[in-house]
């Protein structure tokens, strides 16, 4: 699979019936279920998809997989959902390195992405290797495809932008290796001594009016900061999964039931 390329998928999503936004999941899929039933989406007896009754549509930060214990079914929710038109997904620094790995690339897998690899395994044993190559498939689809970023636009006007990690200004609406990596990563300005990135704080350039909603830091309540709201709230480490509901600027989060990453060393704890 090495070397196939596709194009991404669209980067504009319209909200005029409404978006939820949902943070990291990283594979927490009972909190996922359970958010999903607080925004009042419910599941179709005819074909399994959940579907809000106001059109609403779910849009994801991307981080679906890994640290967690349910990666596989956080893929095919995603696969089926995207296909049919309900979610849609933004690029991630987990996503991009599944999406890698599945490609058939050299990367080591390491901070909780080794679990995907444990669950593939085991979903070869549970269900043989043709449906495992079909699930590989529809992964690194998803997951290569996935825009580094969103414009939610009213009325076909831009009001607010989905992203991972972070953005800058003269970024938005653009694509280019340079803009993926940023939205993937955020603003890394080098590695400390234990290995973790040294991140400098993107939103004091900001000078966008669009709202931006993003992920991958870790903060304990949902935080608003130069018209940028974080909705990491850390599930996976057992703080709380955060769904942003736009044009509302609501909040609703669900809260962990454990803390799955097994890290008591975390970002909620440091």
């Amino acid at each position: 699979m090495a070397g196939k390329r596709e194009s991404r998928r669209p980067n504009r999503l319209a909200a005029d019936r409404g978006v939820d936004i949902i943070g990291d999941v990283h594979a927490c899929w009972d909190e996922f279920c359970q958010l999903l039933a607080r925004l009042g989406y419910e599941q179709s007896k005819a074909d399994g998809l959940y579907r809000h009754p106001a059109g609403r549509m779910l849009l994801s930060l991307g981080d679906i997989t890994s640290r967690g214990p349910h990666s596989i079914k956080m893929l095919q929710f995603f696969i089926a959902h995207v296909r049919a038109g309900l979610a849609e997904m933004t690029d991630s620094n987990h996503g991009w390195k599944i999406a890698r790995w599945l490609d058939g690339r050299q990367v080591t897998l390491r901070h909780g992405d080794e679990k995907v690899a444990a669950e593939f395994a085991a979903y070869e044993r549970r269900c043989g290797t043709a449906s495992l190559r079909k699930l590989q498939e529809e992964s690194r689809w998803l997951l290569k495809t996935a825009p580094s970023h969103i414009l939610l636009t009213i009325q076909s006007t831009p009001a607010a932008v989905a992203v991972h990690a972070g953005i800058r200004d003269e970024y938005i609406g653009k694509d280019s290796a340079v803009v993926q990596n940023f939205c993937r990563y955020g603003d890394v300005a080098g590695i400390a001594a234990d290995g973790r990135p040294i991140r400098r704080d993107w939103t004091e350039a900001k000078q966008s009016p669009l709202t931006i909603v993003w992920g991958h830091d870790p903060r304990p309540q949902p935080e608003r900061k130069r018209g940028a709201i974080n909705i990491d709230q850390g599930c996976v480490f057992g703080g709380m999964l955060t769904a942003y509901r736009f044009p509302e600027d609501e909040l609703v989060s669900v809260p962990a039931r454990k803390n799955y990453s097994g890290e008591a060393d975390n970002p909620l704890t440091r």
